[in-house]
């Protein structure tokens, strides 16, 4: 070890002792600050302190080689400051070192989802086809809001990604930043889409099926090559559930005495019950049913619930002349048939199982001839004639 004023002559001029694998020159005029030449030849600058728990620890500042003495001097002065305030540069340095990307936070975040929601599946989907590619490689303290939101108004603007999508990516990366909090993950301090307001969908679709319109479907599915697709049309329509609901609705969980379906985890992840109409019970009491298997509709031909019944639907759709209807109309038909006999916006939501009321406000508009007819019922209840 030797005490000497470093320049850039002496780092010039510096050599290993013979003999020693390692030879320290210390500055005199900075504390700490050692040039360490190793027998390779190799001359690295560094800055030697005890952090506030006593124990010596050594932060390297860089090869002498990359950085001159002049800016080596400049750091180890900058250095020696956080040092006194209590700070640990090399603990920093460590911590930095474990800023996991954003690919490895999405697994993380992927096995959460995979236990506690339902849609998991749509996450993996959005994380796997657009997150990671995008940004997996990129530390987490390195995603930037606006490039974050530059790539969120591309995807709508120029590759015509629906808004709705472009908003489910949005809140699958912040839900992913808010389970990094949460774990105190290090990089995660600052959610790059936190305050950005999502995208208005304006997707709120409205598309209800006339009499004359289900009896033509009707007609077209009784026909068609899927024996099953009557059955789900028919209860779609008539308990306003939940496609998935049905597919996946099982013999243990209907009631047909109590005229009742148990939906065991809905939407929201929650149990709920759906109230069945006389014409539901009666289409159940007439669907086939197989020994050993549990589902309510399932595919003939594996006793599973069907994955998908989009084809079948999908022809029956366009020779009843709808090719517009989707499926999901079905409830929304549902709801309507609800308020236009007259229910309440509550029970309504209660039927559908809406957590929020104003989910279903969106039907409000149709109870306008049901409220008409009370008006009338209760003009006519006083018997007098004012004309």
């Amino acid at each position: 070890m030797a005490i000497v004023k470093l320049d850039a002559r002496l780092v010039l001029l510096a050599y290993c002792e013979e003999g020693k694998a390692k030879t320290d020159y210390y500055d005199e005029g900075i504390k700490g600050l050692v040039l360490s030449v190793r027998a390779s030849g190799s001359k690295v600058f560094a800055l030697r302190f005890r952090n506030r728990y006593g124990t010596q620890c050594q932060f390297k500042i860089g090869n002498a080689a990359d950085v001159s003495c002049e800016k080596a001097k400049k750091e180890a002065q900058r250095l020696r400051g956080l040092i006194a305030l209590g700070q640990d540069p090399s603990a920093e340095r460590k911590v930095v070192r474990t800023i996991m990307t954003v690919e490895e936070l999405s697994v993380i975040y992927l096995d959460h989802a995979r236990a506690r929601k339902k849609s998991h599946d749509i996450d993996e989907r959005y994380v796997r086809n657009h997150i990671n590619p995008r940004f997996g490689t990129l530390r987490l303290d390195e995603m930037k809001q606006t490039e974050v939101v530059a790539w969120l108004t591309t995807k709508w603007q120029e590759e015509g990604y629906a808004k709705a999508t472009v908003n489910r990516l949005q809140v699958v990366l912040g839900c992913m930043y808010k389970l990094a909090q949460r774990s105190n993950l290090p990089g995660a301090e600052n959610n790059p889409v936190a305050g950005v307001s999502l995208l208005n969908p304006d997707n709120e679709r409205e598309r209800f099926l006339s009499r004359e319109e289900v009896a033509r479907l009707k007609f077209n599915i009784d026909s068609s090559e899927n024996s099953m697709l009557k059955f789900i049309v028919g209860l779609l329509l008539l308990t306003g559930a939940r496609k998935r609901e049905l597919l996946d609705a099982r013999w243990e969980d209907i009631d047909l005495e109590a005229r009742r379906w148990r939906i065991p985890i809905n939407k929201s992840g929650k149990p709920r019950s759906v109230p069945l109409p006389t014409a539901a019970v009666e289409l159940m009491a007439s669907m086939p049913r197989w020994p050993n298997c549990p589902y309510l509709v399932p595919n003939p031909k594996t006793l599973k619930p069907f994955v998908s019944v989009y084809n079948a639907w999908h022809t029956a759709r366009c020779l009843a002349g709808l090719p517009d209807v989707r499926m999901h109309d079905l409830r929304n038909s549902a709801a309507s048939n609800l308020v236009n006999a007259g229910q309440t916006l509550y029970s309504v939501a209660k039927i559908l199982g809406h957590r929020q009321t104003r989910t279903t406000e969106r039907y409000a508009h149709l109870s306008q001839g049901a409220l008409l007819d009370s008006v009338d019922a209760a003009a006519n209840y006083m018997g007098t004639d004012w004309s």
